[in-house]
């Protein structure tokens, strides 16, 4: 193994560390390497070293240990070159790390594809194709293949530095400590990544933990979801976080972000959920018969097709003078569903905008849940809440029809309008386009209402006492701030009769910054959401994402604080709220009652919002109520949790963006 690194006393571009719960965190960034290692301590430890290049990664599972053991890093892993055996770069990185543990059991190594990585960690299986063999070489350790189809792949290798290696195990030294070199590398190609001046712009806070993250994840041929578990480009995180984080993105990362959903649109105009990389590409491939590795691309999302229209129309028409947004629109984007060929940003975005008309045209035709937009056929999930249990085996999300689809109808009208789609348009296209603000007028005031739950009092009551009971936690502050009134709020979704799925959510904040909502509206849906769970979903360390008190015992045991997407706290819905608000309170026809209202919601989830800070970068976090309070738990400490929190979320860096109102500001 031959290596090259740079001068040892050059530090990376980027290198931080941070632990959450069990997982200790490392990520380096330097040229063409970019990496996070990932330390497991408890009683189930192991080494990953997830990379974006490929959104590949090599992971080693160790057996449970009797005891908990702890890791500890000894400074920062540095970028390292390697050349394989046939003289091919690897770019990955060198660590120490010491572990206290009498021995560690070797149970199992995944190089590969992260997506392999994932289901091993979650369901303990990865294709046999992948299987790296072990060696041992004295003190050394080592794991090495070359990819599927004979291209660079990936290494993984152990050196004993304090203990001993056997097959299979390594046992401490004299000290009782085991300490180990750490040597991982992936051959997929490297991206590029934006430096910080070319990301963001003065307007940013002074957060170091969200900068750090937001500058691993970002590149300039797209932005990634969060490591280690999605390494890769996800259209409605990359619309999301675009859109918040737009305040303080320069306009060349907001472009790039844009011009990676447009790469990866279908010839319908469908914006791609996710996509596949490398050997998980390849082997898809293989699996249907076709070869090459070509990305594959997930559609299966329908949240994310209407998102584009306001996301893009809020740059081109509210953020970008009218030359940039021109000159924007006719840059060749290339393909990434057609390699080698390339399509003009405004072509492919009216190609997005014909799919939202022909979406939308059923229901402004004849008004029925049935013509309402649909999770694709055989799907349980479409939208952000993308697990099986997500919108409570739903059909028509809440979100999607009552926020996305009127949104991404207004901005079509004001897009078309403004004139900067003149170029890209057929004769046929004008007519369709001059109708949608009126599609969107009568999607915004016949939708909302389909979706309404309202529970007298007399009834909400006692399902909020056994419930608060059932989980612990107090009744009385949410019964105290429902009063004699009934529980009203919006339905997470529409079964498939068209009957409301009686979920508390806080989907409310898609309404609040995409749309204009009534002042009664806002008064009724925005204080059911800020009541104190359970009779709403505020908590002392956030706002919940759900909360199923009213409905079946069924229900509610999916939708728990251990469940991905149940009684638990998402940064960037939280965020999400914080912008609406923000947007809202910058109406001017908002009656004085409702604004001072609206005012004091927006500070008391900035206090839930700074009670978190510590998680704030992460994708999500669950609670324990211990002591009178609710307590923070890094989601994925727990056995029972579904799975763990990535440690820099994309979408959980937009707080450089949305800021607390300034007298809130220090």
């Amino acid at each position: 193994m031959a290596a090259a690194s740079g001068p040892a006393q050059q530090a990376p571009e980027l290198a931080y560390q941070l632990t959450e719960g069990q997982n200790l965190n490392a990520f380096v960034r330097d040229g063409k390497v970019a990496a996070h290692l990932l330390l497991r301590s408890g009683n189930d430890p192991r080494i990953l070293v997830a990379f974006p290049a490929g959104n590949s990664g090599v992971g080693l599972w160790f057996d449970r240990t009797a005891a908990p053991v702890a890791w500890r890093l000894e400074g920062t892993p540095q970028p390292v070159t390697l050349a394989d055996g046939r003289g091919r770069p690897l770019h990955g990185i060198r660590a120490v790390a010491t572990v206290a543990a009498p021995r560690l059991a070797i149970k199992q190594a995944v190089l590969s594809n992260v997506r392999f990585l994932r289901d091993y960690q979650a369901i303990g299986r990865f294709p046999a194709e992948v299987a790296a063999p072990m060696r041992v070489e004295g003190d050394r350790i080592i794991y090495v293949r070359d990819r599927v189809d004979g291209a660079p792949g990936y290494r993984l290798e152990l050196r004993v530095l304090d203990g001993r290696a056997d097959k299979g195990e390594i046992t401490a030294g004299t000290g009782g400590h085991i300490r180990l070199e750490i040597v991982a590398a992936s051959g997929d190609t490297p991206l590029t990544g934006l430096t910080l001046p070319e990301l963001l712009n003065d307007r940013a806070a002074d957060d170091p933990a969200a900068r750090n993250a937001l500058h691993f994840l970002s590149y300039r041929e797209k932005f990634l979801a969060g490591s280690w578990r999605f390494n890769t480009y996800f259209g409605r995180d990359t619309l999301m976080s675009v859109r918040l984080l737009m305040p303080a993105l320069q306009p060349a990362a907001i472009e790039a972000g844009l011009g990676a959903v447009l790469a990866r649109l279908d010839e319908a105009g469908e914006v791609a959920h996710e996509e596949g990389l490398s050997e998980f590409a390849i082997l898809d491939r293989r699996q249907h018969g076709g070869s090459g590795d070509a990305p594959t691309l997930d559609y299966a999302m329908i949240d994310d097709d209407f998102m584009l229209a306001p996301v893009a129309a809020h740059y081109l028409l509210d953020q970008a003078p009218p030359d940039v947004a021109r000159a924007f629109l006719g840059r060749d984007i290339p393909s990434e569903t057609k390699p080698g060929s390339s399509e003009r940003a405004g072509a492919a975005l009216v190609r997005n905008l014909r799919f939202v008309l022909e979406q939308a045209r059923p229901f402004a035709e004849a008004p029925a849940v049935a013509r309402l937009v649909s999770l694709k056929p055989g799907r349980t999930a479409g939208q952000w809440r993308d697990s099986g249990d997500g919108i409570g085996g739903g059909r028509y999300p809440y979100d999607v029809n009552a926020v996305f689809v009127p949104a991404a109808l207004d901005a079509t009208a004001r897009l078309f309008r403004a004139g900067l789609l003149d170029p890209y348009l057929t004769a046929g296209d004008r007519a369709a386009f001059g109708r949608a603000g009126a599609m969107a007028e009568l999607w915004r005031s016949r939708v909302p209402g389909l979706f309404r739950v309202s529970v007298p009092a007399a009834k909400a009551a006692p399902m909020i006492r056994t419930y608060a009971t059932g989980f612990g936690v107090p009744a009385q502050p949410a019964l105290a701030a429902l009063g004699k009134g009934p529980l009203t709020f919006h339905a997470i979704a529409l079964d498939a009769a068209g009957a409301p799925v009686p979920i508390l959510n806080s989907d409310e904040g898609f309404a609040l910054l995409f749309g204009d909502p009534p002042p009664a509206d806002l008064d009724i849906f925005v204080g059911a959401i800020m009541r104190p769970f359970p009779a709403g979903l505020m908590t002392d360390i956030g706002l919940l994402v759900a909360n199923p008190v009213l409905a079946e015992p069924a229900m509610q045991a999916r939708f728990t604080p251990s469940a991905y997407h149940g009684t638990v706290v998402w940064s960037w819905q939280q965020a999400l709220l914080a912008a609406g608000l923000e947007r809202q309170l910058a109406r001017r026809d908002l009656p004085a009652a409702t604004r001072g209202r609206l005012g004091q919601v927006q500070a008391r989830l900035w206090r839930a919002i700074s009670a978190s800070r510590e998680l704030q970068s992460s994708e999500l976090w669950s609670w324990a109520y211990q002591g009178g309070s609710y307590r923070l738990v890094p989601f994925g400490a727990g056995r029972q949790d579904v799975d763990e929190s990535n440690a820099a979320q994309l979408w959980s860096t937009v707080y450089l963006a949305v800021r607390p109102p300034v007298t809130g500001r220090r």
